[in-house]
């Protein structure tokens, strides 16, 4: 199924396009009570993987442990890919209440051990039961929309799920920077609980009680090792020294994700759905164009930096000017969400890597050593737009990802592998990002240029993508690549 066929399933008997239904519909008391459990399981997510690196200074300060510095973000986010591949077993099994019970206990569990943590090894294992936590809570956003929101509103509680990174990115950085300067930055993580606890209490009222199978399908060992490995690697890349060694790191990562797709066209256990892998299936673009959108808000690490160095911004206006992307994601696709037609779809799934890539390569132009104050102001809007092309096509991929097969189970898997593939991605820019601004050596400027645009060229790729994305689908065949019967495990 392509873009335009999943605008189909959504027409009028007349065949126009229904009109897109108010935010109110979705955030009424009919829904509303769903909609913000499964908007707060990704936000929580989301804003977690920034927090705790506006914390490290302060905890490193009084627990010690700086040799374990760099392994936070790596840890959180294996965590988390791990967990998002698992999210479409733990959903069949336990259901839509009991999967996000689980989820959120598990992620409170993790705060907790974060907030009373003696040492720095236990506040990173703390944060790698964060990260399984948040990983389920983030694939079980996108997946239970399926059962708990009418369709029709599909596309605005994908709107309202993938806002939640944008906003995330945003909210993290600030909230862990204040409880750092503050003082008690333990105080961060029991926040972070109190949170998974209320929404918690809520779950039982306002999710559906179905959602399970009733069938064990087994858990796709081999896919997991390759995916685990993968985005190990590139973890370990962002934090070795060296552009050598990072490019190594991402180049082995590479090579373990396109053993992934060589084992699952084969076997019979897959991370993404069978759908993915036919001859013909546009599953397959649509998940590397939402890859390849979130990738560029990697991006955000590094512009503090910039706006410090080159614009001489203090640090809280330098990290006003980085949330720009974010802010600009989470209130286009707010926006966006709006449009019905197919023909607008397909022009905004088209012109959302391009913003995106045009945004990079105009705040690279931009970048000057001791930039004037009018030329610093210009770079809030430019990134605003960059972030603007994200939430242009974000909620309509997602959406095109979850109607892409008739099979509920299927359906469920890939609404799962929406957050697969955005937390592998930021992995990976987080990596990359690093290996090009270690290509400029002492200079700011050009480490800036490096990564403006090293991304304009790489988020560039998605407009290809999002194009055969939205070519027609051939039929699909009725076995699967291997010739043995298809399933939907």
């Amino acid at each position: 199924m392509n873009l335009a066929d999943h605008q189909k399933t959504a027409a009028k008997p007349g065949g126009g396009p229904d009109p897109s239904p108010p935010w109110r519909e979705l955030l009424g008391s009919r829904h509303g009570g769903a909609a913000i459990v499964l908007a707060a399981g990704v936000l929580v997510g989301a804003v977690n993987i920034y927090l705790a690196a506006s914390l490290l200074p302060t905890a490193v300060a009084e627990l010690g442990g700086e040799r374990f510095y760099a392994w936070n973000m790596t840890i959180y986010l294996v965590a988390m890919v791990v967990a998002t591949m698992l999210v479409s077993r733990v959903l069949g099994r336990w259901g839509n209440v009991g999967a996000y019970l689980i989820g959120f206990s598990v992620f409170l569990a993790g705060s907790l051990v974060c907030a009373v943590s003696p040492a720095m090894p236990v506040l990173l294992a703390g944060r790698g039961v964060q990260g399984v936590g948040a990983g389920l809570l983030s694939g079980l956003g996108f997946a239970v929309i399926r059962s708990a929101l009418p369709r029709k509103l599909w596309t605005r509680g994908n709107a309202l799920m993938s806002a939640m990174y944008g906003i995330g990115n945003f909210v993290g950085p600030a909230l862990g920077g204040l409880f750092a300067q503050l003082g008690p930055w333990r105080l961060a993580f029991a926040v972070m609980a109190v949170i998974a606890a209320v929404c918690g209490a809520l779950v039982p009222r306002v999710l559906p009680r179905d959602g399970r199978s009733g069938a064990r399908t087994p858990i796709p060992l081999v896919s997991l090792l390759f995916v685990t490995a993968a985005t190990m690697a590139v973890s370990v890349s962002g934090v070795l020294p060296g552009t050598p060694a990072k490019a190594a790191g991402v180049v082995v990562a590479l090579l373990l994700l396109v053993g992934l797709v060589a084992h699952e066209r084969r076997g019979r256990h897959r991370v993404f759905p069978r759908t993915t892998y036919q001859v013909g299936s546009s599953l397959k673009w649509i998940y590397l164009t939402i890859g390849l959108l979130a990738f560029g808000v990697a991006v955000e690490s590094f512009l503090p930096l910039f706006g410090q160095e080159l614009g001489g911004l203090p640090p809280l206006a330098a990290g006003f000017f980085a949330a720009a992307i974010s802010l600009g994601w989470a209130a286009s696709q707010l926006l966006s969400s709006s449009a019905t037609g197919a023909r607008t779809i397909r022009r905004l799934c088209a012109i959302g890597p391009a913003l995106l890539a045009l945004g990079f390569l105009v705040q690279g132009l931009l970048q000057r050593e001791s930039a004037p104050i009018l030329l610093v102001l210009a770079w809030l809007p430019v990134l605003f737009v960059a972030g603007a092309g994200i939430g242009l096509a974000y909620p309509h991929l997602s959406v095109a990802a979850m109607g892409s097969t008739a099979d509920p189970e299927e359906g469920k898997q890939a609404a799962a592998a929406v957050a697969t593939v955005t937390t592998l991605s930021i992995a990976f820019g987080t990596a990359v990002a690093g290996a090009l601004v270690n290509l400029g050596g002492q200079s700011t400027l050009d480490a800036a240029r490096y990564l403006l645009f090293g991304f304009a060229a790489i988020c560039a790729l998605g407009i290809a993508t999002a194009r055969a994305a939205n070519r027609p689908a051939r039929p699909e065949p009725s076995r699967d690549p291997a010739g043995s019967p298809s399933d939907t495990s």
